[in-house]
């Protein structure tokens, strides 16, 4: 399969990219974080992004979206990125409708995310990294399950309409086995939520879950089973922000050799220097061959591929690492400037932080694909 988009992905592309650029600049990050919004994302802004089908790029045709594939949310997503918009976009449009997909729940959450009235949440990790064990409890109750035990880093948790909850039906915290995961309403009585602010100004929310009744109606999936419904949240969640970081790799990247082209240094353009365009250079190369990563996996994950996982892992990995190069080169090459508030580069560093952890930094992902390999 070719590595570049075809004509109908290129103009969607086209869309998005006037789309969020108009709506959704950086200055919008500026304006809710010095409105110290408590929010964490624009709502009006949500529903345009409704208006516009990007909340159905994956919700199946029957079910009234557009029935396309994670090339196109990640096409959106990557300006998404490139602009630092906060948006929940990712967690709703992309992880937990690739969750719902197949299971009684779509008839009631996709119209409301269709028309971007809901915002889904994802409660998976319970501790600093993610791919701990789940040591969360979910124990018989009458016609249904019992939740109890606590949940860290759930962004839009503060906020969200349904919350996808991993929890231990059977075996211990280490077992891959005995999961089930559990579509939980907001007004849920005995569930708390803490919201912090995280480094890029987004928020996050440490969740806990006091006995939390839901009905047999709650599972995705089957019980003992949510695994596999797990693993396809995973997936998507991974490719997708890795497609969010390559546009915060490349934002970073535009601004810095935009910088290079403007200031001058000795009565000269310092873009002019070679040691400086070496470095513009190299980085250009690593976010490429990223870019073809990320790409490749989502065209591994549409096409249903046995192989789909460990490209979402090289996927993640990899954009990590170049985002990473992308945004210490930007710091660098815009000098002291760049450290301070005034220029946007440090948005970029810091955005492009929180996303390398989300679901798995490189060394997590560098270390599944090893295991996958037998080390």
């Amino acid at each position: 399969m070719p590595l570049f988009l075809n004509d109908e992905q290129a103009m969607l592309a086209d869309t998005a990219k006037d789309f969020v650029a108009e709506h959704a600049p950086v200055s919008h990050l500026r304006k809710l974080r010095d409105d110290h919004d408590e929010t964490g994302f624009s709502p009006a802004l949500w529903k345009q992004f409704a208006e516009m089908g990007f909340t159905g790029i994956l919700i199946p045709e029957n079910d009234n979206g557009l029935g396309l594939g994670h090339v196109e949310a990640g096409i959106v997503l990557e300006e998404i990125g490139r602009n630092l918009s906060p948006s929940p976009f990712l967690t709703t449009a992309v992880a937990a409708v690739s969750a719902l997909q197949g299971s009684a729940q779509r008839d009631r959450w996709f119209p409301a995310i269709l028309s971007g009235d809901s915002v889904a949440a994802l409660a998976i990790d319970e501790h600093a990294k993610h791919g701990g064990c789940i040591a969360m409890k979910a124990e018989r109750s009458g016609n249904g399950f019992r939740l109890s035990g606590t949940k860290q880093f759930v962004a839009h948790g503060h906020v969200a309409d349904l919350i996808l909850v991993a929890a231990r039906t059977a075996g211990s915290p280490q077992d891959k086995e005995g999961i089930t995961l559990f579509a939980v309403s907001k007004d849920s009585t005995g569930m708390s939520v803490d919201p912090r602010r995280l480094a890029d100004s987004s928020l996050a929310s440490h969740m806990t879950f006091d006995n939390v009744e839901v009905d047999a109606d709650a599972v995705i999936g089957e019980v003992d089973q949510g695994g596999t419904v797990l693993n396809r949240l995973l997936a998507a969640g991974r490719t997708g922000a890795a497609a969010e970081m390559l546009g915060v790799g490349s934002g970073a990247m535009d601004l810095t050799v935009n910088y290079l082209r403007e200031r001058k240094q000795f009565g000269v353009h310092i873009g002019s220097f070679q040691a400086l365009q070496h470095r513009a250079a190299h980085l250009y190369s690593e976010l490429e061959v990223a870019r073809a990563a990320i790409l490749k996996a989502q065209q591994l994950l549409d096409g249903g591929s046995e192989g789909a996982e460990q490209a979402v892992s090289v996927a993640k990995a990899q954009i990590g690492l170049a985002t990473t190069l992308a945004v210490q080169e930007g710091i660098q090459m815009h000098g002291g400037i760049g450290m301070t508030d005034e220029y946007d580069i440090g948005f970029y560093m810091k955005r492009g932080r929180v996303l390398a952890e989300l679901f798995g930094d490189a060394n997590y992902h560098a270390n599944l694909l090893a295991e996958a390999s037998g080390y």
